[in-house]
């Protein structure tokens, strides 16, 4: 390749996790650029530093991945991959490919050289497929840990076998490849997809201490303890950087994340963001090499971070860049790091098309290279200051490149205000510093002034090919002077048409130029459309190219036409005039001219401006002729250091420079790897000369140093031709894929940088369309020129990216190059993609016109002989029996014929369609639509036509077809053409019976009356299917619509969950369904109660003014729970978190004092009428009796709804009802068997005991004593167990006699936890109970009690104050209450008798049923005899023993029932209300404390033994105590 010295190269690609890196030695830098690698040789200087450029190409595809080999001693090798799908291996120096492999069957999104295996390449495809691939020896190795699609994929720095990979779901994936499909860890955290992952440089994961804290708070290692010398020495950290906007390290050893640092919302400098523009995120990440503390990562707006790990507090980044203009403008896609001398430099790629090199030493931007995004349409040096290139770009800016910067090479700027397309022409003002015209693809004339460009309100109608500033024509030329512009700008467009813009007035209407030119010429005929413009640099002649090849010189200011060049025959791509400047003034009427034919001629015309005819001339002679370029010339510059040489840029890819007058090629670059569009030659530098191309680059070469003299012929050329066609596969038609399937195109897809095939623009956040990607078949450069030429090219662009290809496995059409002599050479396009010829209505008449000369003279001599006999008014249609297709030229009766035939010939052939047109054409539908009704062929083609017909005709037509499509389950289609014939019902009806609900509702209210009762009936059916299928939310949309709100909300509360009953309790709400809404607030907060979610609860009911109570209950329940948590506080987490209101409580006072302090308030109970009616409202509520299979937290509930009563009754000092409602409390956490929380109630609600209460009752009211006694001997129970429970240090009692866990009365340590069920409903207790405890404390294998928290300080009582408080218990020992719960036991025992025997009797009458049923078998009797004797044992083995003994019959039976109730109606009323422990189980637990217990009450328990124990389950518990 010719050496160029300097380059613009292409832009890098785009949404790639690694597409640029650097050598090991650090003297190579390469990026992949669309489908070829950039390879640049860095040579430093003070300044910064620039490259010698080469070019990988081989890949026919974008490349989405590239690595150098990180080993010094193969620092040359690297490798790409495509979405090609191939790998492939290169040498940077030689630019030469090395090897290839095409495992993967994808397109590769991830690639990776090996730091530790000096030939292993890791690469990764968008299908999840991972191949290791050891280039040495050739080998190779597949792994497929997850079906996802790669982004990322690294290997480690330290441990030979393991890889990273990061997923677009967000999940990362380190796979061991020394073992198949071994995946060490599944690293998940991430929420989108993961652009980038980096291993710590420095091994082992101790060197971040404070890391390790935060380890620790996170929980042990799942999988068991690690020793720490392990996990430090085998592994190391790995950082992420993913979508999610966060980076997190992971430890590999814990494989979990140890750190996570979120992007800050950085401004980005130079302007705010747009709120409207969705901000684009790419975050990559750099771990810097011998830095674990230290991370590198791009964010938002361009800025790059630089994080210090160790730093305290969420502050950890600092931005990189200290001054304006330092960071990237637009996402920052790689960071790879560079050695320099001592210097660790690190080089970054960004959508703003700008590479930058950054010292990490101080944080800022040591240079910066810019690149190029599309193609190089234009290049243009200012007049004024000689060094200024611009440069008109396909990626819709323009740069402006100060070449004679000393300090640094790239000192470039971009300008991309208002352009918004491709710019495709360039034109400097010629005596104005800074004042730039631009021309773009969509028309478009601006001028860039040292300020936003100001736009021309005229546009051309296709792309503006050239600019020029000139002198003005009429009519800006009339005037005075200074009146208007010395200079204005004429541009020339793909529509033929020159316009003058006033600079001054861009505003203003432009003039079209062909008006003077026909003016001053008197030119009536039509002018040929212009393609090029050039003004003669003294502003006296203009050149005006044409279309046809001929180009018109022109006489300033008034046009008048001189003369007209007829030497091209083809467009003309370029014009130019020589200098002024040099030594022989003849040479500056040398006007040079290049077109689509390759042959570049000049032309002297100072004959022509000398010559006094007043008619034009017309010139067929060139002064010289310059041959050699093999394709079209597409730009030509003079030398304006030299006279008479001239440089041209053409197609075939290279530029040449030429001795004119001698007519001989001087030199010729072949640098681009594309084809040229532009030539500027430098006006400082007399042999240096600036080209751009469809490569997307522009070089700057040296004439000196290129060791071609003319344009490559023959063979040369066709291998030129070929390095340049080596351009993206053809891809075959596949179905379409999913959006955002492969990772590197999911952006990409919008816009990925040098992918030519981008259709659409990407918003700037600036508000700029950003055009990132030009396709090439519209790029041709300048083609709108060539399409209006006859001979304009139509074959394949070599940077085609169409798909005119048949699937892949057989052919690929790879895309030709351009070739434009011998047209031979043009690419066939697919016979496929070939426009099919629709098929003939005539098929038969024309076949006849095609038949011999002879044949089709006779038709005419017939049909003369037809038309002479019509004269004569005879029937000519006898006449044409042979030939019909004669009808076409004669009368109607003979065309019908023709017609006929021609129909029977379409039925034959299968084309009934055709034969329904030509019926149509006839004037014959009836009989076409009756035949298509009765065929099931009515299409909507005919149903169109039926009006012709007739009204009636349409209507049976339509109904025709709407059966017809019913058939065919065209439901909703069939409806529609119903309507088209006013038949609502019908079609409504169609729809509801097939369950297109929603259509027909449409269609109902649209069409019919609102009150139509048939809308209520859509709804109501429709609601039906919806809650049968489970739709409620839906199904109450529709009865809402039916007006039937109470239906709505009885479906939304089916689901039974909180959210779907507070939105029914509101709709109930807003229906006046005020009963309704109350019950529903009241199990919506129920339900919230469920999940501890008292706040929510709260809000549900303050709407309900009847549910006043239901919060006082909810408000106790809510503290009540919160004061149990903290006196019994549990060590395991509970999944659903409460949520407590932030109420200030005073813990000073009383626990009902303190509820109705919140009461009054929070809930503002503040005066004595609202607590009469809650206390009314909460009495007129009974909860069913609580057992052990009752939900605790239901239990609890239902208790707080009691003491919410007894805190009323507190507050109106209604002292009875207060002792009711705590004993009711009391005894349904009894009959719950949760004997904890009983205890519990009795320490908060009564700490010192019944006393203060007991003195504040009427004496005189039985029932009060009664239940205060009853309470009394709850809390004197829940003492007694206490004290058993936790004996005095070296007491023996504990010791003596254990207690299972299984017998007591609850083993609770968390009160909302599931409850024991031994303590069962109270006329349980009594049998059950006592076996069970005198087998417990019996039993030799004993096993410890765990004790109660709230009250563990007993342990320390002494042994007298155990005493006192035992004698306390001395209310348990009731003579009365014993009896009673006696008699109470007796007649339960009888009840059971009675029941098991009435069960006995039943099951043998069924038995004795079927043995003498007739219609049985005599088998089935057999096995009903074999089963008699087994049924009866079963159920006799239930009976007790000693009833077998007795035999007590069924008389006896009932006579002891009825002496045992009379005795149990001699007890008094009190004693039988209110519930009490069971006296004999208190006995019995008195007797087993033993020395504790006082010698009086182990006397009187010993009574009570002797006297009530008699029955069968106290018979061994009170043997070991009697004997």
């Amino acid at each position: 390749m010719a050496a160029a010295v300097r380059v613009l190269p292409a832009s890098p690609n785009w949404y790639c996790s690694r597409c640029s890196h650097t050598s090991g030695d650090g003297r190579l830098f390469g990026f992949a650029a669309r489908h070829r690698i950039s390879v640049s040789r860095w040579k430093w200087r003070s300044h910064g530093a620039y490259p010698g450029a080469g070019e990988l190409i081989g890949h026919t595809e974008r490349i989405a991945a590239f690595a150098f080999c990180p080993h010094r001693e193969h620092s040359a090798l690297c490798a790409s991959g495509a979405d090609d799908g191939s790998v492939r291996l290169w040498d940077a120096v030689e630019l030469e490919q090395r090897g290839e492999h095409g495992l993967h069957q994808n397109a590769i999104t991830a690639l990776h050289w090996s730091p530790l295996v000096k030939d292993l390449i890791v690469s990764g495809d968008e299908k999840g497929v991972i191949v290791c691939y050891w280039h040495s020896r050739n080998d190779s190795q597949q792994f497929f840990p997850e079906p996802r699609t790669i982004f990322c994929l690294t290997c480690s720095p330290h441990h030979e076998n393991l890889v990273a990979i990061g997923y677009k779901d967000g999940m990362v994936v380190i796979i061991d490849i020394s073992r198949k499909k071994e995946v060490l860890h599944r690293l998940r955290g991430h929420d989108d997809e993961i652009h980038c992952l980096a291993w710590c440089p420095v091994p082992g994961e101790g060197r971040l201490p404070a890391w390790q804290d935060e380890l620790q708070e996170e929980g042990d290692v799942p999988n068991g303890e690690l020793k720490q010398d392990t996990a430090m020495k085998k592994s190391c950290y790995l950082a992420s950087g993913s979508k999610d906007q966060t980076i997190r390290i992971w430890s590999c050893t814990r494989g979990r994340s140890v750190m996570t640092l979120k992007l800050p919302p950085t401004k980005r400098r130079g302007g705010a963001v747009d709120p409207a523009v969705k901000e684009r995120i790419w975050l990559t990440v750099h771990w810097p090499c011998g830095r674990p503390t230290e991370i590198v990562s791009s964010s938002f707006g361009g800025e790059l971070l630089h994080w210090d790990l160790t730093q305290p507090g969420k502050r950890k980044w600092t931005l990189m860049g200290s001054s304006e203009g330092q960071n990237h403008s637009r996402i920052v896609f790689n960071l790879c790091s560079l050695k320099h001398q001592d210097k660790e430099l690190l080089l970054s790629i960004s959508m703003d098309r700008d590479i930058k090199c950054w010292d990490l030493s101080t944080l800022d931007c040591s240079w910066t290279m810019p690149s190029l995004g599309g193609f190089v349409y234009s290049l243009a040096f200012s007049p004024v200051d000689p060094g200024c290139l611009a440069i008109g770009v396909g990626d819709s800016m323009i740069r402006v490149w100060n070449t004679l910067s000393m300090s640094n090479i790239y000192d470039v700027k971009t300008y991309w205000q208002s352009i918004k397309s491709k710019v495709t022409a360039l034109a400097w003002h010629p005596t104005k510093e800074g004042c730039l015209a631009f021309g773009t693809e969509d028309g478009k004339v601006g001028i860039f002034d040292n300020k936003p460009p100001q736009i021309s309100s005229t546009y051309h109608k296709k792309t503006v090919y050239t600019l020029a500033w000139g002198p003005p024509t009429p009519p800006l030329s009339s005037g005075e002077e200074g009146e208007h512009p010395s200079v204005t700008l004429y541009s020339c467009a793909g529509e033929g048409i020159v316009f003058q813009h006033n600079p001054w007035k861009l505003s203003g209407e432009a003039n079209d130029i062909n008006k003077t030119i026909r003016d001053t010429n008197s030119i009536k005929h039509k002018l040929p459309a212009h393609t090029e413009i050039s003004w003669k640099p003294d502003g006296k002649l203009l050149a005006l190219g044409n279309e046809d090849g001929s180009i018109e010189i022109f006489q300033a200011p008034s046009l008048k036409l001189l003369c007209t060049i007829q030497q091209h025959h083809k467009l003309i791509n370029a014009i130019r005039w020589h200098h002024e400047h040099g030594s022989d003034p003849e040479l500056s009427y040398l006007i040079a001219s290049g077109s689509v034919n390759a042959v570049i001629y000049v032309h002297n015309l100072k004959s022509v401006v000398e010559s006094t005819s007043e008619s034009p001339l017309t010139i067929t002679e060139p002064f010289r002729t310059l041959a050699g370029h093999t394709a079209k010339v597409t730009s030509l510059s003079w030398s304006p250091h030299h006279e008479g040489r001239l440089v041209s840029a053409c197609y075939d890819g290279t530029a040449q420079v030429w001795d004119v007058m001698k007519e001989e090629p001087l030199c010729n670059y072949r640098g681009h790897q594309g084809r040229l569009l532009c030539v500027q030659w430098s006006p400082v530098d007399s042999d240096s000369i600036y080209t751009g191309a469809d490569d997307f680059s522009v070089h700057k070469w040296l004439i000196s140093k290129q060791e071609h003299t003319r344009p490559p012929q023959g063979k040369k050329s066709i291998e030129l031709e070929k390095k340049r066609s080596i351009q993206p596969k053809v891809k075959a038609k596949k179905k379409k894929k999913p959006v955002g399937k492969n990772p590197a195109k999911q952006d990409l897809s919008d816009a990925v940088n040098g992918d030519e095939s981008m259709k659409d623009t990407l918003l700037e956040e600036n508000g700029v369309s950003d055009h990132e990607g030009e396709k090439a078949a519209q790029e041709t450069e300048l083609s709108d020129k060539d399409s209006m030429a006859v001979s304009k090219d139509t074959s394949l662009s070599a940077y085609d990216y169409s798909s005119f290809s048949s699937s892949k496995p057989f052919v690929t059409l790879k895309a030709t190059p351009v070739k434009k002599d011998p047209p031979k050479e043009k690419a066939a396009p697919d016979a496929s993609l070939k426009k099919r010829k629709p098929r003939s209505l005539l098929p038969f008449s024309t076949s006849m016109d095609h038949r011999s000369k002879d044949e089709l003279h006779q038709d005419c001599l017939k049909l003369a002989t037809c038309l002479k006999t019509k004269d004569h008014n005879e029937d000519v249609s006898s006449d044409l029996q042979d030939r019909i297709h004669l009808g076409l030229f004669t009368d109607r009766a003979s065309l019908h014929n023709m017609i006929d035939m021609e129909g029977k010939y379409h039925l034959e052939n299968g084309h009934p369609e055709l034969f329904q047109q030509l019926m149509l054409w006839k004037g014959d539908m009836k009989g076409v639509l009756q035949a298509a009704a009765e065929r099931g062929e009515l299409t909507d083609q005919l149903v169109a036509f039926s009006p012709m017909v007739g009204y009636q005709a349409w209507v049976w037509t339509v109904e025709a077809f709407a059966k017809q499509l019913c058939f065919q389950e065209q439901y909703v289609k069939a409806a529609s053409h119903l309507l088209s014939i006013h038949k609502v019902y019908e079609a409504v009806e169609l729809l509801k019976v097939n369950n297109f609900y929603r259509e027909a509702i449409v269609i109902a209210k649209a069409r019919l009356r609102p009150e139509d009762p048939i809308l209520k009936d859509l709804y109501t059916s429709w609601a039906a299917v919806l809650e049968k299928d489970g739709h409620y939310s839906m199904a109450a949309k529709c009865y809402l619509g039916a007006s039937s709100p109470y239906d709505a909300v009885k479906v939304l509360a089916k689901k039974g969950d909180a959210a779907s009953l507070k939105t029914a309790a509101e709709l109930a709400l807003i229906s006046g369904e005020e009963e309704l809404s109350a019950s529903l607030s009241f199990r919506c907060a129920q339900e919230m109660l469920l999940s501890r979610n008292w706040v929510g609860a709260q809000e549900v009911l303050q709407h309900q003014k009847t549910l006043f109570g239901q919060r006082l209950v909810f408000c106790l329940n809510e503290l009540l729970c919160k004061c149990l948590s903290e006196r019994n506080p549990c060590n395991r987490r509970s999944p659903v978190p409460p949520c407590y209101h932030n109420w200030e409580l005073n813990r000073n006072v009383s626990f009902f004092d303190m509820v109705i302090e919140v009461w009054q308030k929070v809930l503002g109970m503040d005066t004595t009428e609202k607590a009469t009616c809650a206390r009314e409202q909460l009495r007129s509520i009974e909860h069913p009796p609580s057992t052990s299979n009752t939900h605790p937290k239901q239990v609890l509930f239902y208790i707080c709804h009691d003491l919410t009563l007894a805190a009323l009754s507190y507050q109106a000092a209604a002292w009875d009802e207060a002792v009711k409602s705590i004993l009711g409390a009391v005894a349904r956490s009894y009959d719950a068997g949760n004997f904890t929380l009983m205890q519990e109630i009795c320490n908060i609600f009564l700490p010192e005991g019944c006393e203060n209460l007991r003195d504040k009752l009427d004496s005189t009211n039985s029932q009060s004593i009664a239940a205060c006694r009853s309470l009394e001997g709850f809390v004197a129970y829940g003492l007694l167990y206490d004290l058993w429970w936790n004996p005095p240090k070296g007491s023996p009692a504990i010791q003596k006699a254990g207690l299972d866990p299984a017998f007591c009365p609850t083993e609770q340590t968390a009160l909302e936890q599931s409850c024991v069920p031994d303590h069962s409903s109270p006329e349980e207790t009594p049998d059950q109970t006592a076996v069970e405890l005198d087998e417990n404390l019996s039993s030799t294998t004993e096993c410890n009690r765990c004790k109660t928290e709230s009250d563990s300080e007993t342990n320390s009582v002494g042994l007298a104050d155990r005493q006192s408080k035992l004698n306390g218990c001395k209310v348990l020992l009731s003579e009365a209450i014993a009896a009673l719960q006696n008699t109470q036991r007796d007649i339960a025992e009888v009840q059971k008798i009675l029941a098991d025997m009435i069960h006995r009797h039943q099951q043998q009458r069924n038995t004795l049923q079927e043995s003498t049923n007739g219609s049985i078998h005599e088998n089935n009797m057999q096995q009903s005899s074999e089963k008699e004797p087994d049924e009866p044992c079963s159920d006799s083995s239930q009976i007790n023993k000693d009833e077998v003994k007795e035999a007590i019959t069924l008389p006896e039976l009932t006579k002891q029932l009825l002496e045992a109730k009379q005795k149990l109606a001699e007890f008094p009323d009190s004693l039988k209300v209110f519930p009490f422990p069971d006296v004999l189980e208190c006995c019995l637990v008195l007797l087993h404390l033993g020395a504790q217990c006082p010698p009086e009450l182990h006397q009187q328990a010993l009574d009570l033994l002797r006297k009530h124990g008699s029955a069968d389950v106290y018979e061994k518990a009170v043997r070991k105590f009697l004997t």
